[in-house]
């Protein structure tokens, strides 16, 4: 049996913001959200986050998740206190715990993967994840034997000048037998600067722990600061974009592209530069995104073209063209075959295929059969000042330019919609609306001014 337990409990105080450390997101989730996920391939039988400043927030952006158990570290004494917290929970358990930091976000599953088999594997009382690093300065670090089993942990500012040419490191990440390691807890003691109780205090009392090297020490770069935040979003990017390429997506200057962990890609989709893929996105084979188009918990089928555009929880069926400069949101629902062309706005609205809105118009709360044409200016008034009411317009109906309807209307099917018109009642099918003023025109009229002018 395995028990993880995440520490989540510290403020975070040099990222500058009144959001919980590990609430900051990187590429789509957040950073505790992020290790409990890597977490998921070891199949632990409990989890434990242990939160402490801003836990009603950590809680509530986790309720999402299954099985999490919460224990509250009330007071901050460091990262050996923090497990003590998990004593009373794991009572007469007999497994390993897991011991993972909710700062350090860019582990591999499969990393922790073998890290707790080696665990498990040599039957170790703990094992530490540490990696050999170039520049270790500020590190503490781990002395092993050559089987490596631990023979000491020291602080960097306690080693001699001999102990800092070692460059293997403590990563902070533990998988401890709990019969001992509940032993040993509480034996630590706070006798330090900060009078704080440390974790790696407690391996001094435990045999044997082995050491195990990360290959990328990228994997253990905690996050402290906005700018270490920002150099694990470049690694991840990295990741995300090296696996895309290897799938078959075609990434046009990948240095101005970025795309959420969460999006899935299907082969032949081309994403054009200053393109952004974000949340629960899925594009289709075939499809070309970009340049300069935001893409976010939306569908986008195969064969779509997104150009200059935003996309915003909505849905895009296949062979349709998107943009330039449109915007789709609210669950708009686009058919096959459409175009959705410049300066187009889609709020909420379902349009059937080959339905074509081409440029500047606004379709709000709308149902659009199939085969429409939507002049230029067409405008769905959705909003009396209190509600919002829907429109349904049937197929093969043409609206004229700068044509309003305000709703709740109803227009049939193959109506045409003369220019100009505000149509304000139902239409039935097969018909030709025309509703605006008569013209009127006066010959030989001059504005007041000129003719004042001329009887002086």
């Amino acid at each position: 049996m395995l028990a993880v337990a995440v520490l989540a409990a510290g403020r975070g105080t040099r990222m500058k913001s009144t959001l919980p450390k590990v609430l900051h997101s990187l590429a789509g989730q957040s950073l505790v959200e992020r290790i409990l996920h890597s977490a998921t391939t070891v199949e632990p039988s409990r989890r434990f986050v242990i939160v402490g400043y801003g836990s009603e927030q950590v809680k509530q952006a986790l309720a999402h998740l299954p099985d999490l158990e919460f224990v509250e570290q009330r007071q901050q004494l460091g990262t050996g206190h923090a497990v003590q917290q998990v004593i009373p929970h794991l009572e007469g358990f007999q497994g390993d715990l897991l011991v993972l930091n909710g700062d350090v976000p860019l582990l591999r599953p499969e990393t922790l993967e073998n890290f707790v088999h080696q665990h498990q594997a040599h039957q170790n009382a703990a094992t530490v994840l540490t990696a050999q690093i170039p520049e270790p300065s500020g590190y503490g670090r781990v002395f092993c034997n050559e089987q490596n089993i631990v023979t000491e942990i020291v602080e960097d500012r306690d080693c001699t000048v001999a102990q800092k040419q070692n460059r293997r490191i403590n990563a902070g990440i533990y998988c401890f037998s709990w019969p001992q390691l509940a032993i040993a807890l509480p034996q630590i003691k706070a006798d330090n600067d900060q009078q704080e109780y440390y974790l790696p205090d407690v391996v001094k009392l435990l045999s044997p722990v082995m050491a195990i090297d990360v290959e990328d020490s990228k994997e253990i770069q905690g996050i402290n600061n906005r700018k270490q935040l920002a150099e694990a979003a470049v690694v991840l990017q990295d990741r995300i974009k090296d696996y895309w390429l290897a799938a078959g997506v075609t990434l046009v200057d990948p240095r101005s592209i970025t795309i959420d962990e969460t999006v899935e890609l299907a082969p032949d989709v081309v994403i054009e530069p200053q393109t952004h893929l974000r949340g629960q996105t899925t594009v289709g084979s075939g499809s070309r995104i970009g340049p300069g188009s935001l893409i976010e918990n939306s569908q986008i089928a195969a064969d779509v073209a997104v150009l200059y555009s935003v996309v915003s929880d909505s849905t895009v069926a296949a062979q349709t063209r998107i943009g330039p400069y449109a915007h789709l949101r609210g669950q708009a629902v686009v058919g096959a075959g459409c175009r959705i062309g410049n300066f187009v706005e889609l709020k909420k609205a379902k349009v059937g295929d080959r339905t074509n809105i081409a440029h500047l118009s606004y379709i709000g709360d709308a149902t659009l059969g199939d085969q429409v044409n939507v002049g230029a200016g067409t405008i769905t008034a959705n909003y009396d000042g209190y509600q919002k009411h829907h429109t349904k317009i049937g197929d093969r109906t043409k609206t004229g330019s700068n044509s309003v309807f305000v709703a709740p209307i109803t227009i049939g099917a193959a109506v045409t919609v003369g220019a100009g018109s505000v149509v304000t009642k139902d239409v039935p099918d097969d018909c030709l609306v025309v509703a605006r003023a008569k013209q009127t025109v006066i010959p030989d009229w001059k504005p007041k001014h000129l003719r004042q002018d001329q009887t002086n």
